[in-house]
């Protein structure tokens, strides 16, 4: 060979090599590139490229993976499998599910043969799906829970309860059950009732189940708020009024309400904003079953029941001289506290799911709320109580972009009273709380409380108490 030969051919080596390098360097750059990790073994399952994607995901570097058999991998428990193992063992392409790390890794397994069909490298490409178990989970809790008090109120409809829940009382914590139980024996008398609680707590609600459920049922139910009526018309609208009784007045006179109520039942909402002088005037009624028209001469009788509410406390106002004592006494031989919505947390979901479907039937439309939605309203406080929740939720339905309402449609004041409720939590709640998101996702993933006993370190029967425990059912 020549001497012009050889320097040609070494030309042509140099520029190979160069050219090998420089694809080599591309390839890099391509692998390093990808958002998921990628990771390439040789045909003795021996580590010999791994991308940063793969260490930004499993936390696994370099030196740990190249040079490093995948064998010695699991034994070391960097790794819960090889998928590179199974491939050169099965000659095919594979995907397994893969901890790494206690990162959870969707993995694919793909061989590379040379021309005679030898495979000579295994290409792995890894995604992480932590994220998409949570949401899974999250998604079945939404779902769980959603059927939880779908079934519950279903079930409430099928009981002696029926008819409450029919007339718009919805309730499953024990407060209310008993408040439920004390209106319900108190709908089959006559005693008058005093409905006392927050604005917004159901008192009308309450009023109109007492009468729905009483003898009294097919007579007329008047209600009326004496905070709406102005002062001078209240006492005319009560009692009535004969002909020419006052400038103005019907000219055949009127009866008031308790005439129209007769036989049947008299609402009086907002009570305590009656003035003191029509007060000695429904005073008398109470007493004398009786009244007198403004302008008239002689008693009416009349039988009326009487149910009253008030959203302020009575008491005090008597102590301030601006509620009379003994007409307190008359009103209060039945008193029904209806507790606020704040303390009685265990109605907050089933109320909250009612809205929903009742808004979702309003306006033809599918929303669902995201798990943590609900956990925020046990969080929140709510001041307006129960109509402040319906309130919320039809603007929530009618003004969420997506099927799904989340804690970012929710007002800014939610995120403050959630940050507070964590901090007034127990650890014993805290501890629930971890358990519960534990083996809901263990179920998930393993299907069976065996399987789902032995992931998280304890025996099945202990699992099986525990998710009785909490109400988990999978």
């Amino acid at each position: 060979m020549g001497n012009s030969e050889s320097i040609f051919l070494r030309s042509v080596n140099q520029k190979s090599l160069e050219e090998t390098r420089q694809l080599n360097k591309i390839l890099r750059l391509i692998i390093d590139s990808s958002y998921d990790a990628i990771f390439v073994a040789d045909e003795n399952a021996v580590g010999i490229i791994m991308n940063e994607a793969y260490t930004r995901i499993t936390g696994v570097t370099p030196e740990e993976l190249i040079g490093k058999n995948m064998q010695e991998l699991v034994d070391q428990g960097i790794i819960s499998e090889s998928v590179t193992l199974k491939v050169l063992k099965e000659k095919r392409l594979v995907t397994i599910v893969q901890n790494v790390k206690g990162t959870e890794l969707l993995v694919t397994g793909s061989p590379i043969y040379d021309e005679n069909g030898k495979i000579t490298h295994v290409v792995s490409n890894l995604r992480d799906i932590s994220d998409l178990n949570r949401l899974k989970s999250e998604l079945y809790e939404t779902k769980v829970l959603t059927k939880k008090y779908l079934d519950e109120i279903e079930d409430f409809k099928q009981k002696e309860g029926a008819r409450l829940l029919l007339d718009g009382v919805i309730a499953q914590s024990k407060e209310m059950m008993q408040v439920l139980h004390l209106a319900k024996k108190v709908s089959q008398v006559d005693s008058t009732v005093l409905l006392q609680g927050e604005s917004g707590v159901g008192k009308e609600i309450f009023a109109n189940m007492i009468h729905l459920n009483s003898k009294r049922s097919d007579k007329p139910y008047i209600k009326v708020n004496c905070a709406a009526i102005p002062e001078k018309l209240l006492e005319s609208e009560l009692f009535g009024y004969e002909k020419g009784a006052f400038t103005g007045a019907d000219r055949q006179g009127k009866p008031g309400y308790f005439e129209q109520a007769e036989g049947g039942t008299l609402f009086l909402d907002e009570i305590g904003e009656m003035p003191l002088d029509l007060q000695v005037k429904l005073l008398r009624v109470l007493q004398e079953y009786e009244v007198m028209r403004i302008g008239g001469t002689k008693t009416i009788k009349v039988n009326v029941r009487i149910i009253s509410a008030s959203n302020r406390n009575l008491e005090e106002l008597v102590e301030k001289g601006e509620f009379r004592k003994d007409l307190f006494y008359r009103l209060n031989i039945v008193p029904i506290k209806i507790p606020p919505l704040r303390e009685r947390k265990a109605d907050i979901p089933p109320l909250a799911f009612y809205f929903l479907n009742k808004t979702n039937e309003k306006y033809d439309m599918n929303k669902h709320f995201h798990i943590d939605v609900i956990h925020r309203f046990e969080a929140y406080e709510w001041p307006g109580n129960i109509r402040e929740m319906e309130n919320l939720i039809e603007r929530l339905v009618v003004t969420s972009d997506s099927e799904e309402i989340t804690v970012n449609d929710l007002p800014g004041i939610f995120n403050l009273h959630s940050e507070n409720r964590i901090k007034e939590k127990t650890l014993k709640e805290l501890i629930e709380e971890v358990e519960r998101k534990a083996i809901i996702e263990a179920m998930l993933e393993h299907k069976t409380t065996r399987k789902a006993a032995a992931k998280l370190g304890i025996s099945q029967s202990t699992l099986v108490k525990k998710m009785q425990r909490l109400k988990i059912i999978i």
